[in-house]
């Protein structure tokens, strides 16, 4: 019988991906089909953006190495961007949330273009882009005119998809989020498993090497960087339109440590493992809610029990034990 680390390393599908990553795939899109008919929509809807906004930050830390403390700059302008069009261009849901994605894309390749001209040590590229973010914010606190200020950007409407499907229901929303979600997650894995992610975990390993070996490594990293970047403001926007607002949470720096203890948690450099980040982290605001002033503080325990229990994440701990590539 073939042993679990045969299994793992089966035979690559169309994505490029081993036995067990399809049949984790297999068992995320069986929770997709089957979650609302479980699970409150609205709460799943919450999880699946961040997870996107999770797994698009993995693709920066866990594959290229490049430690960001600005990703709630993408996010959340992002959803004021795509909740702005929503409400006062009158624009279809998709046209929206592709808006907040392009927002990410110009935003994170001004950033990186920037952040990445400075070569060295990676704590620059975390203060450099930590400081983009913050200016970001400012920016935000003051053009009230935009964002709402401290009210944000209220009645964003759901709209209707493509004019034709009103997405005022739940149910009808959580299909497109659900669509949308695993659109950018299939993307984000299809980069992984191609020759173009293989060169970024080389520049994670190795950067002089690959370096040597003739690539480009600025500009490979930038690249990804705006992918990344790219996915985080279309998480933003997807969330606006589901609640119908976008608020100064989303752009402030806490924003930004809640998607690395996301990946860090899940598993960084893992596939499912932002994902799985997401869940917790939406399942542990949303259930503790009622704690009020001490959710903060049990998340802490939480989160430093996990980082000691599971040093590679959840799922990266997993993966060891049993083998499988997740």
């Amino acid at each position: 019988m073939a042993s679990a680390r045969e299994e793992a390393a089966g035979h690559a599908g169309g994505l490029g991906l081993s036995r067990s990553e399809r049949v984790a795939l297999a068992g995320l899109a069986a929770l997709l089909v089957f979650g609302p008919f479980a699970i409150y929509p609205i709460f799943l809807m919450n999880a699946l953006c961040f997870a996107l906004f999770a797994a698009a930050y993995n693709l920066m830390i866990g594959y290229v190495g490049l430690m960001s403390f600005g990703h709630a700059a993408f996010f959340g302008m992002g959803s004021y961007v795509g909740g702005w069009t929503a409400r006062y261009w009158h624009l279809d849901p998709l046209l929206a949330i592709a808006m907040g994605g392009a927002t990410g894309l110009l935003m994170g390749t001004a950033f990186g273009w920037l952040a990445l001209r400075r070569q060295g040590q990676a704590i620059y590229f975390a203060t450099i882009t930590l400081a983009l973010a913050q200016m970001v914010y400012f920016v935000c606190v003051r053009a009230t005119g935009f964002t709402g200020g401290e009210d944000g950007l209220q009645q964003v409407p759901r709209g209707r998809l493509l004019g034709l499907l009103s997405l005022t229901s739940d149910r009808a929303m959580y299909v497109v989020v659900a669509a949308i979600f695993l659109a950018g997650f299939l993307a984000i894995v299809r980069v992984v498993h191609s020759p173009f992610g293989q060169v970024l975990v080389a520049i994670r390993e190795n950067e002089p090497r690959a370096v040597s070996l003739g690539y480009q490594t600025r500009h490979y990293k930038l690249i990804a960087t705006i992918i990344s970047c790219t996915l985080s403001g279309v998480a933003g926007a997807m969330q606006a339109i589901v609640f119908g607002i976008a608020s100064l949470e989303n752009v402030h720096f806490s924003m930004s440590g809640e998607v690395v203890l996301m990946t860090l948690t899940g598993g960084m450099g893992t596939l499912l493992g932002p994902v799985v980040g997401g869940f917790l982290v939406t399942a542990m605001e949303n259930y503790l809610a009622p704690l009020g002033n001490w959710v903060n503080v049990l998340q802490g325990i939480v989160f430093v029990a996990c980082v000691l229990t599971f040093r590679r994440g959840i799922v990266g701990v997993l993966g060891a034990r049993t083998g499988w590539r997740l």
